[in-house]
């Protein structure tokens, strides 16, 4: 049987994340966005030949409209790759990036590639959550088992708040926490490592002139933290999916918008380009849950992750588990016993935003710089997963 050769992360950025509707990437093309990103990547690893590139695997939840179209194609395109260079985009929900990651780390394990761009891309501005025009088959009404996936995800929020006896303080204080971490991260300059700036472009209208002006700026960091958040302001947030229940707005993720891009290459690729490896792709698991019940697939995902790499769970160092929630994330963390030092240090998708299918490439990006910085060695990403279901991938410095 042939030996599975290693996959090496070579370059990893990202988009700051833009609050969806209102903020300052609402009126970014995301396959322009996905260019971008792509474009940020290359120019990490200047010695790498594009055309060594064997394919760009797209991570998008809602690949539709201005994101449809096969957008890892276009993108790939827009980024001015070779025309050698195909595109596939992946959907498994809010892991649709970190799969993306998987799938290229994947083609090099076997063999199968040397270099690989794995991405993902997200503007919830632009296309609205479930799409334009949803439609779910009346046969997933037939059983009580199915039905959850019909659930708002807010709703399976609530039932897992009950299940797991979250309560609502608990929920606000971890919410936080949230924003008191990022806020902490982004005035040490924590994410200056991992985020590529970008130049955005602003119209507005001039009565007097009788027609709209632009104006271009430049953004750096994450819009979502806010400074001023408290617990009492928290506390008078109303519950917006259930009358007597406890997640609010406050306590969940931030539509958003985003995108993130990692390079992946084999050993012969890093020695035939001079390529300084950032850390190895080590394992990934994916899990299904009871759909009602989203939010607690990493309780799944987790020690699947762990033991296809042969680790304990206190090896890893660094985890970032996409808060969806906040009462899914608690349930997450009492579960498996996670050390809470260790979760998202830098704040979360509370704080920071969660950009759907990009989210799983932006915090790769982001565990591959914190372990760099913090000289740790092993990181995971982790997500819950709409329709149920969990996924962890891991990560270790080189």
């Amino acid at each position: 049987m042939k030996q599975l050769q290693d996959a090496y992360i070579v370059a990893a950025t990202r988009t700051p994340i833009g609050r969806s509707h209102r903020g300052y990437l609402r009126n970014t093309r995301p396959d322009e966005l996905l260019a971008t990103i792509v474009r940020a990547a290359l120019a990490q690893v200047p010695r790498l030949d594009p055309a060594a590139i064997e394919d760009v695997v797209c991570g998008c939840a809602i690949p539709e409209g201005p994101q449809g179209l096969n957008v890892a194609r276009i993108g790939a395109m827009l980024a001015g790759l070779p025309a050698s260079v195909g595109g596939i985009t992946v959907n498994r929900f809010c892991a649709s990036g970190l799969s993306a990651v998987q799938m290229a780390a994947d083609r090099i394990r076997v063999g199968e590639a040397d270099v690989m761009v794995a991405a993902g891309v997200e503007s919830m501005s632009m296309v609205p959550m479930m799409g334009n025009s949803p439609s779910l088959s009346p046969s997933i009404f037939a059983r009580d088992g199915d039905v959850g996936i019909a659930y708002g995800m807010g709703l399976t929020a609530e039932r897992v708040a009950r299940q797991w006896k979250v309560d609502r303080a608990a929920q606000d204080a971890f919410a936080l926490e949230s924003h008191r971490r990022a806020i902490a991260a982004q005035q040490a300059g924590e994410f200056a490592d991992e985020i590529t700036p970008v130049e955005v472009t602003d119209r507005t209208a001039s009565l007097e002139a009788g027609e709209s002006v632009a104006s271009t700026r430049t953004v750096r960091l994450d819009e979502g933290p806010r400074a001023d958040t408290s617990i009492e302001g928290l506390a008078k947030l109303r519950t917006v999916f259930a009358a007597r229940g406890s997640v609010t707005a406050g306590n969940s993720s931030q539509t958003s918008d985003g995108a993130g891009a990692l390079i992946l290459a084999s050993d012969a690729a890093v020695k035939r380009f001079d390529l300084a490896p950032l850390a190895r792709f080590v394992s990934f698991a994916s899990k299904g849950v009871p759909p009602a019940i989203m939010g607690i697939g990493p309780i799944e995902a987790i020690p699947a992750a762990l033991r296809s790499a042969g680790l304990r769970q206190d090896a890893i160092d660094w985890i970032e588990l996409n808060e969806a929630f906040a009462a899914q994330s608690l349930a997450v963390i009492r579960t498996l016993g996670l050390d809470a030092a260790r979760v998202n240090p830098m704040g979360g998708a509370i704080a920071l935003g969660h950009p759907l299918g990009a989210t799983g490439a932006i915090r790769a990006a982001t565990v591959v710089h914190a372990l760099r910085r913090h000289k740790l060695r092993h990181g995971m990403v982790t997500m819950c997963v709409g329709m149920g279901q969990g996924a962890a991938g891991i990560f270790e410095r080189v």
